[in-house]
């Protein structure tokens, strides 16, 4: 594959990876109609999300700042241990052991198994319609400051969805967020600041065993490249997306997942692609 075929895929990983239409499954889709017809793969994927995490830190720079502050503060005894603030510090870190030790377990699944077209075109329709009806009857009243370590537990396995390409990590999270009755905005807050260590740990991981991987379809260099491309076009797109969902419906999204899935299987049905 080429540079700019890297570009491109960066640019496509930034577009999607805070909504909650599935970066993995988009770059897995879009791979097949660039000239090489290749699967990135599960490495480039989860090294290019380091440009979008990256993006997080920096749009959640204060509140990141703050709960780490507190967070210690806590530990030292200079912050009261039921500070909300505190709490989210240690839901983060609880939350991100089930997606470690499931990632570590499930590896060679996950890069190979879970990559099918098949599985992912099922569940972007399937997780397309969980995310529309919890939408819709989930409450959305408590604010992310009433995040009890019941919830943030929850939302934490529900990450674990997300190593299947298709149901997307945002998309996993909020809806869980949603079904425990909070608000948009603070369902997806946290599902951003939860998927930071997970990201991270993800992507240097695949850096340091994968990149030097001959047989790859990206070298470093590409792979860096779009990495920053991701992080550029990620940063515009957290920014916009906190913005919308606080005025609107996740439903433009669940219409796109479900319409997307249905065109994966007709097009795998046809043989126009191969699973």
């Amino acid at each position: 594959m080429h540079i700019f075929e890297a570009i491109f895929l960066g640019f496509v990983q930034g577009l999607t990876e805070f909504l909650p239409v599935s970066s993995s499954a988009h770059l897995r889709i879009v791979g097949l109609f660039l000239p090489d017809a290749q699967d990135p793969g599960a490495a480039f994927t989860a090294v290019t999300q380091l440009g979008t995490e990256t993006a997080v830190l920096i749009y959640f720079w204060k509140d990141i700042v703050r709960i780490v502050r507190k967070w210690f503060g806590a530990l030292a005894g200079k912050v009261p241990r039921n500070d909300p603030d505190v709490r989210v510090g240690w839901l983060v870190i609880i939350g991100t052991i089930p997606i470690g030790v499931v990632g570590l377990l499930l590896q060679d699944t996950i890069e190979t198994t879970f990559r099918s077209l098949w599985i992912v075109a099922i569940v972007l329709i399937v997780f397309g319609v969980v995310l529309g009806v919890l939408d819709r009857v989930g409450r959305k009243v408590r604010p992310i400051e009433q995040m009890t370590f019941g919830g943030g537990i929850l939302i934490g396995l529900a990450q674990v969805l997300a190593l299947v390409p298709g149901v997307s990590r945002s998309g996993a999270t909020v809806s869980m967020g949603l079904a425990l009755g909070y608000t948009r905005p603070a369902a997806a807050r946290f599902a951003f600041l939860l998927a930071i260590p997970a990201v991270f740990l993800s992507g240097l991981y695949e850096a340091a065993t994968s990149l030097g991987d001959t047989g790859a379809p990206f070298g470093v260099a590409d792979t860096l490249i779009a990495t920053v491309v991701a992080f550029v076009v990620g940063f515009v797109v957290i920014a916009a997306f906190m913005n919308y969902i606080s005025k609107r419906s996740f439903m433009p999204f669940v219409v796109y997942r479900i319409l997307l899935g249905i065109v994966l299987i007709v097009l795998l049905s046809l043989g126009v692609v191969q699973a």
